[in-house]
């Protein structure tokens, strides 16, 4: 974890996010850097647009905790419908992206798999 927060505090002060600055913002907070896992995030992050990826990221647990307010406020039959709806398209979305995880199989790819 320490590398992807490395990695933000980079993005953040809008420092370009390199093998270099990686490791001197490692260095400073007293982290045994392995290269080859600076090199691996460096190459992982390359095409990804970090702010996009915070805000999605922090718009999920909102958007999950917002539903249920409504509920509490009595409208619970109207909402009940379209929660129901929201929940199988969801599934369906789920299932067509199961299909495409099968077919990369296990190539060690992505951050779970470089951290995790």
């Amino acid at each position: 974890m320490e590398y992807v927060y490395a990695a933000l505090i980079l993005n953040e002060s809008g420092a370009e996010i390199n093998e270099d600055n990686l490791t001197d913002v490692l260095d400073a907070a007293g982290v045994d850097v392995e290269e080859s896992r600076v090199k691996a995030l460096v190459a992982a992050l390359e095409d990804v647009d970090i702010d996009e990826a915070v805000d999605e990221a922090a718009a999920a647990p909102v958007a999950a905790g917002g539903a249920a307010a409504p509920a509490a406020e009595g409208g619970a039959e109207e909402d009940a419908g379209a929660d129901e709806e929201a929940a199988e398209e969801e599934a369906a979305e789920e299932e067509e992206a199961g299909d495409d995880d099968e077919d990369e199989g296990d190539g060690g790819e992505g951050l779970g798999e470089l951290f995790g």
